[in-house]
């Protein structure tokens, strides 16, 4: 009997330990669903959505990464990098070397490569993006890393000095390239590839220079020379919105669609400025503003001598090729001999002009657009300006295209008359009609003679008065003026 009875309470207790168990595994199924539905319906929140949901409280490890991950690229790339270099170098040497002369600065008479090799470390593929914002386009955004091991070395040559081989090592690239497909109903589906480097995040490249076998001090400023070419030619080349379009397909392919074109005009009046800072050995400062929306296309006022506080009502017209993206630069130059000192620069993003609405702003100068390298972050004045912006219709945008060409050729013919130094140079309105301000044009090297007296004169404490050439002090100015392409402000005017 009690083995009986024994048995039947074994056999209940394991009956029931099993019930038990499975009612366990039930409600644990139903919590997993149930929670499964939740985060479900909180993956489909956006980063402001559960900004506002979780308030102060929003925890900083969330992240929605827009990249995906493609390590099997990455792969690739490191087995094909031998091959590509090869092919990159003798693009590079092609591309890049006119490119160099197109941009070079006063002072420097040759810039060329001497060494190139992009070594043996293939760069890096974070992630790639694709949109489709378009529509017949695909949008691919890549995230591009390379610090790599590349032997570069340029031949820079001076006026009186022989070439010095400046080498650029630890070279670190960081940027996010975007690729444009345009497709076509034609094999290979694909007509043409637009390419450009996205404005933000901002690209950077960072490297040291050293000189081999020579030092950098027989070039002075020879390093903010190549950090200035560097930043000009990636804003003004390769930066969104300015692109390279590639033709694919090997036939005829219209690319026009696709190809850079002005958008608008900015009329920009250049009023006075205010409490400059005082960069002057002898007496005060002699002022003059550099503006330009792209640095190839760089306009100045005239030079109003030994002034702090001064007056020049000057008016210029800049084309614009993306209000979205583009900003007018204004920097404020003290004239010298030698190198002109940059007294302050400011920043107007087009995208806070109304189109045909006249906006009268004064803006706050600082030392440097990237405020986070300068030390010295004492007031440097303001600068009050008055701009308006006007759209281009399609007639408008055609004469526009032909008239950058024709900029560009002017500027061009100027640089082989001795005019300018560098197509890079600022041009005042007596020099010619670049930048759509005033015309005319100057007689050659006399005006540039003249100028270099005149600054001579003001060093000196005297002013020498130069009427070669029309017998005008901004006649074939040869300042050289520095590009600036990093974020700033500006701020309205108080009325």
């Amino acid at each position: 009997m009690g083995l009986i009875s024994g048995m039947a309470m074994g056999m209940l207790f394991g009956i029931a330990l099993m019930a038990g168990w499975k009612r366990m595994m039930h409600r644990r199924s139903d919590k997993r669903v149930s929670k499964a539905a939740y985060v479900k319906q909180v993956s489909a929140l956006s980063r402001d959505d559960l900004k506002k949901i979780c308030g102060d409280n929003f925890p900083e490890w969330i992240s929605f990464p827009v990249f995906e991950q493609v390590k099997w690229l990455n792969k690739h790339l490191n087995k094909l990098w031998p091959f590509l270099a090869d092919a990159a170098e003798a693009i590079i040497r092609d591309s890049v070397e006119p490119t160099l002369e197109e941009y070079r600065p006063p002072g420097i008479s040759s810039l060329k490569f001497s060494t190139l090799s992009l070594g043996t470390v293939a760069p890096k593929i974070e992630g790639i993006r694709v949109q489709s914002l378009k529509e017949g386009q695909i949008t691919m955004d890549i995230d591009f890393r390379w610090g790599g091991n590349p032997d570069i070395v340029l031949a820079v040559e001076a006026a009186r000095i022989a070439s010095i081989p400046i080498q650029l090592k630890d070279l670190q690239v960081f940027t996010v390239i975007r690729a444009i497909f345009q497709l076509s109903d034609e094999i290979p589906c694909i007509s043409a590839v637009v390419v450009a480097l996205l404005a933000e995040p901002k690209p950077r490249i960072d490297y040291t220079l050293k000189a081999v076998g020579g030092s950098l001090t027989a070039l002075p400023g020879v390093s903010d020379m190549i950090d200035d070419i560097v930043n000009s030619i990636i804003t003004d080349t390769l930066q969104w919105p300015h692109r390279i379009v590639v033709p694919l397909g090997g036939t005829d392919v219209d690319t026009s669609d696709l190809e850079l074109k002005p958008v608008g005009k900015a009329t920009v009046t250049v009023i006075k400025a205010n409490e400059l800072k005082n960069m002057g050995l002898l007496g005060k400062s002699d002022p003059y503003v550099s503006v330009h929306i792209r640095p190839l296309f760089k306009v100045k006022t005239k030079v109003v001598d030994n002034n702090l506080n001064p007056i020049w009502n000057e008016t210029f017209d800049l084309i614009a090729e993306d209000k979205e993206t583009q900003s007018i630069i204004f920097e404020v130059f003290d004239e010298d001999i030698g190198e002109d000192k940059r007294l302050g620069v400011a920043k107007l993003p087009l995208v806070e002009l109304e189109c045909r609405r006249y906006k009268q702003m004064e803006l706050r100068l600082l030392p440097s657009l990237d405020m986070l390298k300068i030390k010295d972050k004492k007031d440097r004045g303001s600068l009050t300006i008055e701009v308006s912006y006007h759209e281009f219709s399609k007639e408008e945008q055609l004469r526009a295209v032909e008239e950058e060409k024709r900029m560009i050729e002017e500027r061009h013919k100027l640089k082989e008359e001795g005019v300018l130094d560098s197509t890079m140079d600022a041009v005042d309105e007596t020099v010619s009609g670049v930048g759509g301000a005033g015309a005319g044009h100057v007689g050659g090297g006399f005006a540039a003679v003249g100028n270099s007296l005149h600054k001579a004169g003001k060093f000196m404490g005297r002013t020498i008065a130069a009427h070669t050439g029309g017998g005008n002090k901004k006649n074939g100015s040869t300042t050289p003026v520095n590009s600036i392409q990093e974020n700033g402000g500006a701020k309205p005017r108080p009325t």
